[in-house]
């Protein structure tokens, strides 16, 4: 039987916190499909109202709060400006205790933790939500243990993300806990998202494509974005990935198709760009990016672009 997905929505919830996991599971269905193979799951978004109008203006049907002890796989709760509204509503709160009981797990979106924590389900957990909301979460629920930093945390059966779209990120890490790594990369590289972000909020493109089944090198991407102000040697990438300089440069360039030193690059060039396009000085953002001379990452840039570091700036930046 398809594992039922609850995504829960109110007057002003935002959008994407119900769109952004309701995609990915329908696209997991579709690939599925596809694949001649049972569709994996049944996603369903619901609420007190027939319709509820999302904080950006567009409404979306629901269908009726169904009875609280029905089978229920997870319960995904939305969050957005509608929250606080949300959490007045005594009804819906004990609806969503009662709920997440019979659920095998129950998850939040964005300022949705804020629904979880008032409905008693954060007490003494770790947690996640909007970085724009912490401090307002931590003198609200004291008894949670709010982590501003990570996309999403887990904490036994119960699921909470950051801001907007880390809903996709969250909803991808519970495909790849059901149905294992292989169809949740698929799932991430059909909707052209990272599976898994390096870091914590912050999305470099660059590393979306050394993705691998097994994600054997994930952690060294991460470690890398951390670490681009230094110079990285073949050696330092091996002791970091635990393996031999020999035996890590042919395993890496198995796996990612790539050599160590053409995707440092990549990577150092996607943080270029980004830092550019802030209006950061060429010089500054070269030393920042581990390029150390700017004649270096000029030289990159025209390879890759076809444009000097201070004509991108130029045209992109502002």
């Amino acid at each position: 039987m398809p594992r039922r997905i609850e995504i829960l929505t109110f007057p002003d919830s935002q959008l994407l916190d119900v769109a952004g996991p309701l995609q990915v599971f329908a696209t997991a269905n579709d690939l599925a499909r596809l694949a001649g193979r049972p569709q994996p799951y049944e996603p369903l978004v619901v609420g007190r109202d027939p319709l509820s109008k999302t904080s950006s203006g567009l409404a979306i049907g629901a269908l009726p709060l169904p009875s609280v002890d029905a089978p229920l796989d997870t319960l995904i709760v939305a969050g957005g400006w509608g929250v606080n509204a949300a959490c007045e509503a005594g009804a819906l709160v004990a609806w969503i205790a009662a709920r997440s009981a019979t659920a095998r797990r129950t998850a939040s979106v964005c300022s949705g933790a804020f629904l979880l924590a008032t409905a008693g389900l954060l007490d003494g957990r770790r947690a996640a939500t909007h970085w724009q909301r912490c401090d307002e979460f931590r003198r609200r629920f004291p008894a949670v243990r709010l982590e501003a930093d990570p996309i999403f945390v887990r904490d036994g059966d119960v699921w909470t993300s950051a801001g907007v779209t880390a809903g996709i990120d969250l909803a991808l890490a519970l495909v790849e806990a059901d149905l294992g790594r292989g169809p949740a990369l698929a799932v991430a590289r059909q909707l052209v998202v990272f599976l898994k972000r390096p870091g914590g909020q912050s999305q470099f493109s660059a590393t979306l494509g050394l993705q691998d089944n097994d994600g054997r090198f994930d952690g060294l991407h991460g470690w890398i974005v951390e670490n681009l102000h230094r110079t990285l040697s073949l050696p330092d990438l091996a002791r970091q990935a635990g393996m031999s300089p020999r035996n890590f440069s042919r395993r890496y360039r198995q796996v990612t198709g790539r050599t160590p030193a053409r995707a440092l690059e990549e990577i150092r060039l996607e943080r270029a760009r980004q830092q550019l396009e802030q209006g950061l000085h060429v010089g500054r953002v070269a030393a920042r990016c581990g390029f150390g001379a700017e004649e270096t990452m000029r030289r990159a840039f025209q390879r890759r672009f076809g444009i000097s570091p201070q004509a991108y700036r130029e045209r992109f930046s502002g």
